[in-house]
């Protein structure tokens, strides 16, 4: 076998959103000093819009890359987001919140959903919303930045973005080309490897052109060219956990209030997302094709518009899953091509995100490293279990009578996640565990929301002065609606951000 070279050409296939994001970042943190960056895509195939929202890790991603703000706002049409309303996921009106960042504050060490659970029945406490910032904002339809100093009940909001996928991809692109990454127009037709090693050595277009590499980076999406058609990397399929398996979305008008949220809508199969932008409204419905055929689906989007339509629906077909590798040889899969869970919780970015921060994290200079790729693989798992069993959470508890969400309800659970209930059912307890994605106040908010109640509160807090937890709950809340009354509209906030950039 050939001795190990020096990684110097990384060719990126596909582009899109998982393609644009592997350049910027690869152009910003290794590319120059000789080494090239190429990304290989064909205007012919259509890109997949995975999702216009995100959660609060893309502002790690972005200061990375060095994007401002206010010209990332103006140039992809982007909202603020602090959370995800979900209506209707118990029984039909039901609604709870799934708030970005910290529910209240520990009192004497002890969670503060612990005094809440504690409290529950007493009217005046109101609903557990009441007491995050990032809610009591959002239900204002306001924004503002987190403020610096910790004392201030501003310090707790945490925020993401909706944006436009197609402009987000556009200005990635420019700031990918800017750094030196270069793009090439061609469709693939086959792939070399070598006899040997069976890694990947260039990929042909289809007028005869050969694009040679040494890392290869495949983000070619569902098709997943590399990983997956040609070294063979098989899928683990979800679908028995997670049924729903298309998806349809139709842009349509803007309308007033800008809300600086996302909100999820349960319908009979599945369920509608509604994603406000500068310019439309982002709108989708997600659903099981074998409890609904594609035209009711489309049937009950169009009629659940709030505003006008803009454009022909657009339709996609998927499996929830993941690769069982999503590095082999010297090709490394990005987005859609290592895995699909469905945008519920807006984590398809962030997954695309976080395997290009791994791959930074682990980049080879000379020849591939087994231990730093069964290092990268081990991450990637990591990642996307956790983050499947949160999904599946959402539909487990619900009290709705229609087919599909009777079998949701009745599915068998993953291991991982029944231990999280039963311990939750117990005293109201969550542990988050190898550095997973969602934290324990998301995991708190939904399994309220869901109406999964704990049989007791933690015994701390059980024995906690009375007096003393409602008054420190009350002027909790007072002081979140105080902080978030100070604040302007989210609109008005975005107008003026926007107007700084032009």
């Amino acid at each position: 076998m050939a001795e190990p070279q020096d990684i110097r050409r990384i060719v990126i296939v596909g582009g899109g959103t998982a393609g644009w994001m592997a350049a910027a970042a690869l152009s910003r943190f290794v590319g120059g000093a000789g080494r090239r960056i190429v990304l290989v895509e064909s205007e012919a195939i259509g890109t997949v819009g995975v999702g216009e929202g995100t959660i609060p890790p893309i502002l790690e991603f972005n200061t990375m890359l060095g994007i401002d703000e206010a010209q990332f706002l103006r140039e992809t049409h982007a909202t603020y987001k602090l959370g995800i309303d979900f209506v209707g996921w118990t029984r039909p009106g039901d609604r709870y919140f799934h708030q970005f960042g910290q529910i209240g504050r520990p009192l004497n060490g002890v969670p503060f959903h612990q005094l809440w659970l504690r409290n529950r029945e007493n009217a005046a406490i109101g609903p557990l919303s009441d007491y995050s910032i990032s809610a009591v904002v959002a239900d204002r339809h306001r924004f503002g930045h987190p403020s610096a100093n910790p004392d201030d009940p501003l310090s707790q909001l945490a925020f993401a973005f909706h944006f436009d996928a197609a402009a987000y991809g556009r200005f990635l692109r420019r700031y990918a080309e800017g750094h030196g990454a270069e793009r090439i127009e061609g469709r693939i037709v086959g792939v070399e490897q070598h006899s040997e090693s069976g890694f990947v050595t260039a990929v042909t277009l289809e007028d005869d052109r050969r694009v040679r590499g040494d890392l290869f980076i495949d983000c070619s999406g569902f098709r997943s060219l590399l990983l997956g058609q040609m070294l063979g990397i098989g899928f683990e399929d979800w679908s028995h956990w997670l049924p729903c398996d298309r998806a349809i979305a139709v842009p349509s008008e803007r309308t007033e209030p800008l809300l600086p949220y996302t909100r999820s809508t349960a319908q009979p199969a599945g369920w509608q997302w509604r994603i406000p932008l500068q310019h439309r409204t982002g709108n989708g419905h997600v659903y099981c094709s074998s409890q609904m055929t594609d035209d009711e689906a489309e049937h009950i989007l169009r009629g659940t518009l709030d505003g006008a339509p803009i454009a022909e629906p657009n339709r996609l077909r998927f499996t929830a899953g993941r690769r069982s590798r999503a590095w082999e040889a010297n090709v490394i899969a990005i987005g859609l091509s290592s895995g699909f869970l469905e945008p519920l919780e807006s984590t398809s970015i962030h997954l695309m995100q976080h395997g290009i921060q791994k791959l930074l994290s682990l980049f080879p200079d000379r020849g591939i490293s087994p231990v730093e790729r069964d290092e990268y693989n081990r991450h990637m798992v990591a990642s996307y279990d956790p983050i499947r069993d949160f999904l599946i959470l959402h539909y487990i508890a619900n009290r709705r009578h229609e087919p599909f969400w009777r079998q949701v309800r009745e599915t068998p659970l993953p291991d991982t996640l029944r231990h999280k209930i039963e311990l939750f059912r117990e005293h109201g307890r969550v542990f988050r565990y190898n550095d997973e994605l969602f934290d324990v106040p998301s995991w708190v908010a939904v399994m309220l929301g869901q109406d999964i109640m704990p049989a007791a509160c933690d015994p701390l807090a059980a024995v906690m002065p009375e007096a003393e937890v409602l008054r420190a709950m009350a002027e909790l809340r007072r002081a979140y609606e105080i902080a978030a009354d100070r604040l302007p509209l989210a609109s008005e906030f975005i107008a003026r951000r926007v107007a700084a950039a032009a």
